[in-house]
């Protein structure tokens, strides 16, 4: 296991590292938005250059007014309505094809160009189709349940509870939905991130019969599950840091803007919500760094290669004829044998000769 880096300096650096990622994902948003909100600003002029009540929204703010208007519009069909209808999947898709190659080059190094986004999108695009189907499956059902839990204490609250008592009480049992809420949607985005590390892994030959394994997304959920148990304080503090930093900035350009509806001009207001919205985006982006910093930490097993035992057999070393003959050593060296002496026919033994006493010699010959 490597060093354990700190998840919010290391997370914003990488987030740094890949500003254009976000940048692309902030300009998608907001040219969608207005797209989709062209049928809708339609409709309000319409409404307000010809109705009575029209003085009452140019002149100044007025909440009936606007609340009058709100609720014209949801009545039947209309290009508002049909805008709106066409807009969730539009940004679905959008996140599906931006976030995978967000998350590659987070953890690849390769620069966030848009052609890398999208082709990374494009090539994770069915797997993330899976993991929040999965997702919501899962989270349905645990939420669902806690959902009807805090009914029931909401039914039982309010008939023996009464005051700022019964609101507390109340708030604690939403607090403690959302707090779950967040550990799931934490996990299932380390689902996410393994899952594109599982793409990127380099798997050696003979290491997996069926190279779809690569695209399984079943294999990133133990490793995911366990990361998160390991690495539970740290990370969930950090997500819930960074969500609760978004949520807030939103809400304060939000009091801010509310501040400034019956001001005549509406840019300022228009910008202060956009940098709100851009600042959100950030803190998002932000929790995939550092998401993706402790996935690193603890990166998938490396698939294993099975080499099989050698199997000991017997060796016949065949020598030929000519290369034993090159073995032997030529019968001039001393204790040599001769090679011709050893084909040659065995010749009869001849009598010695009967030796000389006189020579000295003591060889008796029987």
């Amino acid at each position: 296991m490597t060093e354990q880096r700190n998840l919010l300096t290391a997370g914003l650096a990488l987030t740094l590292r890949n500003w254009p990622a976000f940048v692309w994902t902030y300009v998608f948003n907001l040219g969608t938005a207005l797209l989709f909100t062209l049928p809708l600003r339609a409709q309000l002029s319409a409404i307000t250059a010809h109705s009575l009540a029209s003085q009452r929204l140019t002149g100044g703010f007025d909440l009936s007014a606007m609340v009058g208007v709100i609720m014209k519009i949801s009545k039947g069909p209309g290009p508002a309505t049909l805008s709106s209808n066409f807009t969730a999947p539009v940004f679905v898709v959008l996140y599906f094809l931006i976030v995978p190659g967000t998350l590659l080059c987070y953890q690849s190094g390769a620069r966030p160009r848009l052609a890398m986004l999208f082709h990374a999108g494009f090539t994770y695009f069915w797997r993330f189709i899976r993991i929040t189907l999965v997702n919501l499956v899962i989270s349905g059902l645990i939420l669902g349940g806690l959902m009807a839990l805090q009914k029931l204490w909401s039914a039982h609250i309010d008939e023996t509870v009464v005051g700022r008592k019964s609101f507390v009480l109340e708030l604690i049992g939403v607090v403690i939905i959302a707090l779950i809420a967040s550990a799931l949607r934490l996990y299932f985005d380390l689902v996410e991130v393994y899952t594109v590390q599982l793409g990127l892994q380099t798997w050696p030959e003979g290491a997996a019969e069926d190279p779809k394994r690569q695209r399984q997304i079943r294999r990133t959920f133990m490793p995911a599950l366990r990361a998160f148990g390991t690495n539970f304080i740290r990370s969930y503090i950090t997500f819930v840091f960074l969500g609760a930093l978004g949520i807030g900035i939103v809400a304060f350009t939000a009091r801010i803007a509310m501040h400034s509806l019956a001001k005549p001009h509406v840019w300022p207001l228009f910008l202060l919500a956009q940098i709100g919205l851009f600042l959100m985006l950030f803190t998002r982006f932000w929790q995939r760094g550092a998401e993706t910093i402790l996935a690193l930490d603890n990166p998938l097993p490396l698939p294993l290669v099975i080499v099989p035992e050698p199997v000991a057999t017997e060796v016949i070393v065949v020598i030929p004829v000519s290369a034993a003959h090159d073995a032997v050593p030529d019968a001039s060296e001393e204790g040599g044998y001769n090679p011709e002496a050893l084909e040659a026919p065995p010749t009869e033994a001849k009598p010695h000769d009967p030796i000389d006493p006189a020579s000295g010699d003591s060889e008796v010959i029987i």
